[in-house]
C-alpha cells in the first residue's frame, strides 16, 4: 500500500469577529489519499467497478476477476475460483449482499458464500437496483429479478451498456455508446441529438439533489431537467478532459465527475476542485467511484484503487504534523534542514538523507521559522533549535578554514554519494561550456575535506545562499538572541561582509576566484555587459548585506561602503529597476531572494529619504506579486510594513497545502480547462490560472508556482515552506 496525505481545497474562513486582518484557527476538513495496488499484474490492478458493502468492505471488478478488501486491511483477496477468473465489469452492494458481473455471468455473495446465478448470460457489464427489483445488463441481454428469479426482458437496446441508474421511479436511465436511453416497462426513449447531449458517447450517469440527471461522456457533462437538456459542463467550466468516464453523487451533496485526467468535484454553488496526479490517484483515469458510510471516496483506476478520505484538523494540528515529519526525516547532522531522497519513489519509508546546493539557504529559512515560533510562543525548544541552526550556518564558514568564505553544505567525510562530485573538464568541454555560457566557471574540485577530517564541504557558494543566510541571521538576531548572542551573530556577519569587502565585494572561493554566481562588485555589475542581467538584483543584495552588518555591529566602515555604492556606483538606482526587469532575465527564483531582503532594508535603514525609497520600492514590488498568492511573500510584506493584508490568500494556501510532501509529478499541460502560457516568466512553460496548493508541485519557494509540469517522486521536500509563513502569521497576530 502506498500512503500519502492531502488537504481539501477550502477558502479558509476568517474570524467571526468580522476582523479581516485576523484568522481564528478552527477545524477544517483535511483530505488525505490512501493508494492500493491490488496485485502484481496489470490485469489485477485494472479496476473497472467498485462498491462498499454494509460492513465497509471494499469490492472491485478488475481485469483479472473479483477482489475484496476487508475493512482496515490492506490485502485484496480474490473471490473467484482460479478456473473462473477473468475480466469482470460490475459490482453492486446492497446491505450484506453483493452482486458481481463477470465475463461468464452474474454471481451473488451472501452469507460468506459465492454462488452463480442462473438466468443472466455473461458478460454482465451493469447492475442496478430500483424500487421494483434488480436489473442486470450486458451485451447479450437485459434481465430483471423482482425477488422471484431473473427473467429476460424483451426490448431493443444497444449492446454497449456503460452505466445504468434508477430514475428514482419505475424506470432506468441507460448510458451507451449510441446515446442515452430512458427505459420503462411501457416505453423506451432515445436521446442522442446535439441539442439533447454533448455527444452520443455516454459513459456515466448520476442524479443530484434537485433530481437533475448528469450524463457524462465524450465532450463533458450534460445536465438534464426531465427530458430537456438544461446545462453543460465542459473544459471552460472546470472539466479537465472532454473524456468524462464516471459520475457519482456524494453524501455531502457534491457531484464527483471522473475523467481521463482526474476527478473534479462540483459543489451545489458551482464551485469545484480537482484531484489528479499520483498524489491523489493511482492513475488519472477514473473508471468508477463509490462512497463508504463515512463519506470517504473510493476510486477505481486502471492502476489500482484510491481512497480519498478526510478528517478534521486545525492549522495548529497541521503544524504539529509537519514538525513531526521535519524532525523524523528532514533534520540531519549537524542541524541541517533539507529535503530527503526516497530510494523507492513515493515511499517515505525508504528515505535517506540528501545533500543539496541550497542547504544553507533553506536552513536559513528554518532558522527564521524557529525564530518566529519562539517569538510567538516563547517555547524554549524553538530557541534551542534556532541556536542549533545558526551553529550549522556558522560552521559552514568555519569548516572552510578561511577568513570569511562559507560552504554551500557539508556531509560526513565518509559519505560515498554526493551531488556534483569532483570532476575534470577537458579543453573541448571547457570550450563548449564557455560558448554556451561565457560566465561559466569550471569547478573541478567542488568537494573539500575539512581540516579536522570530519566533513566534506561543498564550495562554489551562490548568491541565493548568501541571501538565505542573511535572512535567517536577521530574524534570529531580532527575535531570539540575547545580548551575548547578538555579539556572536554580529561578528559572524561582519566576518563574511569583511571578506566580501576584501575581495572587491565578490565571494571568492578557495581557488582565489569568485564563485559562479556570487558577484556584487561594481566592476562586474556596472561595467561588464555579461553581468547586466544581474545588475539590479545584485545591487539590492549588496546594499542589504552592508546595511545588516552596520545594524548588527555599528561599525561605520560598512555604512561608508554602503554610501559609496549608492553615491558613486548608483546601486540604489540599479535597485530601482528590480520591478522593471527585462523579461529575458526575469526568473521567479529572484522574487524570493528579493523578499528575503526587504525586512533588512526597511528595518535597518535610519535615513528617512532612503527608507522612503525602500518602502515605495516594496509597495511597487508587492503589487506585482499579489497574484502569486504566496504566503511567505505576503507575511514578509506585512512584517516589513506593519500592515495586515492578503490574509485570505495566505490562509487558503496554508489550509490547502497537502500533508503529503512527496514531490509527485504534476502535469497541468494535459488538462483542457487551462491554457499554457509564457507569463509571468517568459522562459517557463506555465498555466494561465494560479492553481491551489493541493494540485501544484510540492513547494519550494524558489520554484515558479505557475509551472505547468514537473516533479520528482524520489524526493520528499522539507515542510519549512509551510511552517515559516504559518509562524510569521502567528507572530504578527494575523493567525490566532
Amino acid at each position: 500500500m502506498f500512503l500519502s496525505f492531502l488537504v481539501v481545497f477550502s477558502c479558509g474562513k476568517k474570524s467571526g469577529s468580522g476582523d479581516d486582518s485576523v484568522y481564528q484557527d478552527k477545524a477544517f476538513w483535511q483530505e488525505y489519499h490512501e493508494g492500493y495496488s491490488v496485485g502484481n499484474s496489470p490485469e489485477e490492478n485494472d479496476v473497472r467497478s467498485i462498491a462498499i458493502d454494509a460492513e465497509s468492505n471494499v469490492w472491485i471488478a478488475a481485469g483479472a476477476g473479483i477482489f475484496q478488501k476487508k475493512k482496515d486491511s490492506t490485502i485484496w483477496n480474490s473471490l473467484l475460483p482460479e478456473n473462473e477468473m477473468g475480466p469482470s465489469f460490475a459490482v453492486f452492494a446492497e446491505n450484506k449482499t453483493v452482486w458481481l458481473g463477470t465475463w461468464n455471468g452474474l454471481l451473488r455473495y451472501q452469507n460468506n458464500k459465492l454462488e452463480q446465478i442462473t438466468g443472466p448470460r455473461g458478460p454482465v457489464s451493469a447492475i442496478c437496483k430500483t424500487l421494483d427489483g434488480l436489473y442486470v445488463l450486458g451485451p447479450n441481454g437485459f434481465w430483471f429479478d423482482n425477488g422471484k428469479g431473473f427473467v429476460k426482458i424483451k426490448t431493443i437496446l444497444p449492446k454497449s451498456i456503460r452505466d445504468v441508474i434508477s430514475d428514482q421511479a419505475h424506470g432506468l436511465w441507460i448510458a451507451t455508446d449510441v446515446g442515452l436511453y430512458h427505459w420503462t416497462g411501457k416505453e423506451t426513449k432515445h436521446f442522442y441529438k446535439p441539442k439533447e447531449l454533448l455527444s452520443g458517447y455516454v459513459k456515466g450517469l448520476a442524479i443530484d439533489a434537485d433530481q437533475k440527471l448528469w450524463a457524462g461522456g465524450l465532450g463533458g457533462v450534460t445536465i438534464r431537467n426531465g427530458e430537456e437538456a438544461e446545462k453543460t459542463l465542459q473544459p471552460e467550466n472546470g472539466i479537465p478532459s472532454v473524456y468524462v468516464t464516471a459520475l457519482k453523487y456524494a453524501p455531502d451533496s457534491t457531484m464527483w465527475v471522473g475523467t481521463q485526467t482526474g476527478v473534479v468535484r462540483y459543489q451545489p454553488d458551482g464551485s469545484h476542485s480537482l484531484r489528479f496526479s499520483r498524489r491523489w490517484l493511482m492513475d488519472d483515469q477514473v473508471n468508477d467511484i463509490a462512497f463508504d458510510k463515512d463519506g470517504n471516496a473510493w476510486i477505481a483506476t486502471p492502476k489500482g484503487v484510491s481512497a480519498i478520505k478526510k478528517k478534521k484538523m486545525t492549522l495548529a494540528q497541521k503544524q504539529d504534523f509537519f514538525n513531526d515529519v521535519l524532525m523524523k526525516r528532514h533534520i540531519r547532522a549537524p542541524w541541517i534542514a533539507g529535503q530527503c531522497h526516497l530510494t523507492v519513489p513515493g515511499d517515505t519509508t525508504s528515505w535517506l538523507p540528501e545533500d543539496d546546493d541550497n542547504d544553507g539557504e533553506y536552513t536559513g529559512n528554518y532558522l527564521a521559522m524557529e525564530s518566529f515560533r519562539y517569538a510567538a510562543t516563547k517555547n524554549p525548544e524553538a530557541k534551542e533549535n534556532a541556536k542549533k541552526a545558526f551553529g550549522f550556518l556558522k560552521l559552514l564558514q568555519e569548516v572552510t578554514d578561511t577568513d570569511g568564505f562559507f560552504a554551500r553544505t557539508i556531509v560526513p567525510a565518509d559519505r560515498k554519494n554526493v551531488h556534483d562530485g569532483n570532476r575534470i573538464f577537458t579543453k573541448r568541454q571547457l570550450a563548449d561550456e564557455l560558448v554556451k555560457e561565457p560566465r561559466f566557471k569550471p569547478v573541478e574540485v567542488r568537494w573539500h575535506k575539512s581540516k579536522d577530517g570530519k566533513w566534506l564541504w561543498k564550495g562554489d557558494t551562490s548568491s541565493d545562499e548568501m541571501c538565505g543566510h542573511m535572512f535567517g541571521y536577521y530574524f534570529y538576531y531580532t527575535l531570539v538572541a540575547d545580548e551575548n548572542e547578538k555579539k556572536i551573530i554580529g561578528r559572524h556577519v561582519a566576518r563574511i561582509v569583511d571578506y566580501l569587502m576584501k575581495h572587491n565585494l565578490d565571494l571568492v572561493d578557495v581557488d582565489g576566484k569568485p564563485t559562479r554566481w556570487s558577484v556584487w562588485s561594481p566592476d562586474k555589475l556596472n561595467r561588464d555587459p555579461e553581468w547586466l542581467p544581474d545588475r539590479n538584483q545584485n545591487s539590492m543584495e549588496m546594499l542589504s548585506f552592508l546595511l545588516l552588518a552596520h545594524h548588527m555591529t555599528g561599525d561605520e566602515k560598512y555604512q561608508k561602503e554602503y554610501l559609496r555604492l549608492i553615491e558613486k556606483e548608483n546601486y540604489l538606482k540599479n535597485m530601482s529597476e528590480v520591478t522593471n526587469q527585462n523579461p529575458a532575465w526575469f526568473i521567479y527564483f529572484d522574487v524570493v531572494l528579493q523578499a528575503y531582503l526587504y525586512p533588512i532594508l526597511v528595518h535597518c535603514e535610519k535615513d528617512p529619504e532612503r527608507l522612503a525609497f525602500y518602502k515605495t520600492h516594496l509597495e511597487r514590488w508587492f503589487e506585482k506579486r499579489k497574484g502569486d498568492h504566496n504566503p511567505l511573500i505576503n507575511f514578509i510584506y506585512c512584517y516589513s510594513t506593519n500592515k495586515k493584508t492578503e490574509l485570505k490568500n495566505s490562509v487558503d494556501f496554508l489550509i490547502d497545502t497537502p500533508l503529503d510532501l512527496v514531490d509527485w509529478h504534476i502535469d497541468h499541460s494535459k488538462r483542457e480547462d487551462l491554457k499554457i502560457v509564457r507569463k509571468p516568466v517568459l522562459e517557463d512553460v506555465q498555466v494561465d490560472v494560479m492553481q491551489p496548493a493541493s494540485i501544484r508541485m510540492t513547494v519550494r519557494w524558489d520554484k515558479n508556482p505557475w509551472t505547468a509540469t514537473g516533479g520528482d517522486p524520489a524526493t520528499e521536500r522539507e515542510p519549512v515552506f509551510w511552517q515559516l509563513p504559518y509562524w510569521m502569521g502567528r507572530y504578527l497576530g494575523m493567525i490566532k
